[in-house]
């Protein structure tokens, strides 16, 4: 009995430990997501002046219409089904985030274009969910673990994507996320890179054109360039703060499920506790009343 005592007691030591970590795993997922979404401002402010000059530099074509040539340089694809279509897909680098990753898959895998589909899957837990769902994995890199890595990964997103364009291995590209919401559901969104929309960036209504040092069409090609990067430094930014959001409600529940172990080994001690002390009573009562009874039968007088 008081094996199976101490037993529960100390179960009950580790699942405090457990409590304790499950409480610092939340408070650290609320953290980096805070912090997420306090720098999605500066990179939204860093496209809209990418923008605009955009729209500046569209004053300078002759034709006043957006160009016909992707951001490297080459003429896009005229969406026949030739070439490659990229899907780059934003997973979590880490655990302990639910079917977050799965979602994310699903939703690239539900993905269908007539061009062969080439995935670059950020994320060490997501490459392992896309290969599982039977998805071409072309390139991947690890998810960041803070928000300073953004910029970097954009970068190193940014030089795969126009190695391949630039060697006309890709014609198309979409950019498939997650993004932050209140609700337990994760939200999926999609959005196309690639060929580059100039139609949505308005032109200024003005008379005197900027004054460039560089052609039009090159100045145009290194501003959609810029501007596909801060597309992706928002992805990623918006995928790290759901990441941790889903990571954050994975430690909710696990904190349910640690409290109600906690309720039913406490439940356990205490009955453990009390059968015992009982069979201890039982025990000492019948000592007494053994030693009562020898000593009767000592004092009964002859006969």
């Amino acid at each position: 009995m008081s094996n199976r005592l101490s037993e529960v007691q100390a179960r009950i030591s580790t699942v405090h430990e457990l409590e304790s970590v499950v409480s610092a795993m939340r408070g650290i997922a609320a953290a980096r997501s805070r912090e997420a979404r306090s720098r999605l401002d500066g990179i939204r402010a860093c496209a809209g002046v990418i923008g605009a000059a955009i729209g500046d530099a569209l004053m300078l074509d002759e034709r006043n219409s957006a160009p016909s040539r992707s951001p490297s340089g080459s003429t896009n694809a005229d969406g026949d089904g030739h070439g490659t279509h990229v899907v780059i897909v934003l997973c979590a680098e880490q655990g302990f985030v639910g079917t977050f990753n799965e979602h994310v898959i699903e939703a690239a895998a539900r993905l269908r274009h007539p061009q062969r589909n080439d995935y670059f899957v950020i994320g060490d837990r997501g490459v392992v969910v896309a290969q599982e769902h039977g998805l071409t994995v072309g390139w991947s890199a690890p998810m960041v673990a803070h928000v300073d890595e953004v910029p970097a990964l954009a970068d190193r997103i940014t030089g795969a994507l126009y190695e391949r364009l630039d060697g006309g291995r890709a014609t198309r590209v979409t950019l498939l996320h997650a993004v932050p919401q209140i609700a337990t559901a994760i939200e999926i969104v999609q959005n196309a890179l690639l060929p580059f929309d100039f139609e949505r960036f308005a032109v200024p209504k003005r008379q005197l054109a900027p004054l460039v040092t560089l052609p039009p069409a090159r100045l145009l090609a290194r501003l959609a360039e810029e501007y596909v990067f801060t597309q992706l430094c928002e992805a990623i930014m918006l995928s790290f703060a759901a990441e941790n959001e889903a990571r954050m409600r994975a430690m909710i529940a696990a904190r349910t499920n640690v409290h109600d172990t906690l309720d039913q080994l406490i439940g356990d001690s205490r009955r453990l506790r009390q059968e015992e002390i009982t069979a201890e009573i039982v025990e000492l009562s019948a000592g007494s009343l053994a030693a009562s009874t020898g000593s009767v039968k000592q004092k009964r007088p002859p006969k």
